[in-house]
């Protein structure tokens, strides 16, 4: 008898810390000379202990910051810990972000040796004009050299590029998805630059490219991904198919995920938590709890189904007007008694969403 699949449970682990800080992130982290990875670690472990005893984890995922630059001793505690708290699945997707200039081609194969297999490089421009103003501190090549390594050494492989960066054209973001897909990559993670207000870009009151231009570029790359059959599974992610990220897909479709670490969140059952955006806070209160709604956690899922094209999400608990209206403007299509956004319906999600939300 065939056995049913693991059901999605993901644990993201939060590292504070990068080389240099980009003046285009608004997730938290700072760049520190000195890391106390020991009192790191007895903040996970006590991360940890919030996640049942024995759940099955089909995934894992290091963001940040920069995790690949915490040390191979301290990784493997975490690991350890993560082992013996959880039983991870035999196929279970450990993903490691990693950042060209903060990795050596030995750390990647101790990573491999460990557990991890797969890994999302954060490249972000393909010349070197933008690779400059988006604050990064690799060239094109090392992108490149880096992304064959991991290759070779047989990770699955994500590329993040930006894109609707001030005064791209739709000709030169074409020729950057051209060379990004000559990699033969399987996933790709392609971002509209946004300026959040509290990041060095928006104290600049830097100006990404206008409206119309971003369409045109949002337009260009999910026809240009979809050709090569690298179609979009989410508004800003292309895969071939297979090929998704497992652990971003947990968050997506609305399974329980444990956030480990500062800044972290997570969802266990109606259960949210959140941890203080500070390592010294995080460090001396833990992790805060807070019970939903129903009602809040189906709005929750609403928000990320209206991001993912083929996602079969039913429509009888959704507001029935908004549905109309929905299907009116060409924003969703409907069947089967289940609702997909249309490419027009994914650009403008947030009002979708605000539509559909009984």
């Amino acid at each position: 008898m065939t056995q049913p699949p693991d059901k999605p449970f993901g644990i993201y682990v939060h590292w504070p810390y990068c080389l240099s800080k980009c003046p285009y992130c608004d997730f938290f982290s700072r760049a520190e000379k000195k890391i106390d990875e020991t009192a790191l670690l007895t903040g996970y472990r006590r991360d940890l202990t919030l996640i049942p005893l024995k759940t099955r984890a089909t995934s894992i995922f290091f963001g940040g910051g920069t995790p690949c630059l915490m040390s191979l001793t301290l990784f493997k505690s975490l690991m350890n810990d993560i082992r013996a708290r959880c039983r991870l699945t035999d196929n279970a997707e450990i993903t490691m972000e990693v950042n060209p200039d903060a990795i050596t081609p030995d750390k990647m194969q101790a990573l491999a040796d460990m557990g991890v297999n797969r890994l999302s490089i954060g490249v972000q421009a393909l010349n070197e004009r933008d690779l400059s103003f988006l604050g990064r501190r690799h060239s094109v090549q090392t992108a490149l050299t880096c992304i064959e390594t991991a290759q070779k050494l047989g990770f699955r492989v994500n590329m993040d590029l930006i894109y609707a960066r001030p005064e791209q054209t739709v000709q030169s973001w074409q020729n950057e998805l051209k060379t990004a897909l000559s990699l033969g990559l399987n996933h790709y993670s392609l971002y509209q630059l946004t300026i959040e207000p509290n990041t060095v870009f928006g104290r600049k009151k830097i100006t990404p490219a206008n409206d119309e231009t971003a369409a045109r570029l949002f337009e260009t790359t999910w026809d240009i991904m979809a050709a090569a059959g690298r179609p979009a599974y989410e508004i800003s992610n292309f895969a071939t198919p297979g090929e998704e990220c497992r652990h971003n897909l947990t968050y997506w479709l609305g399974h329980d995920y444990a956030g480990i670490g500062p800044a972290a969140h997570g969802r266990l059952g109606l259960t949210a938590t959140v941890a203080p955006a500070s390592v010294p806070l995080w460090l001396q209160n833990g992790i805060k709890t807070e019970r939903l709604t129903s009602a809040e956690r189906f709005e929750e899922r609403l928000l990320t189904a209206v991001r993912l094209p083929k996602h079969d999400f039913p429509i009888k608990e959704l507001d029935q007007n908004g549905v109309r209206k929905a299907l009116a403007t060409g924003w969703i299509t409907v069947t089967d008694n289940t609702f997909h956004p249309t490419k027009t319906g994914l650009l403008f999600s947030d009002t979708l969403a605000a539509w559909l939300c009984p």
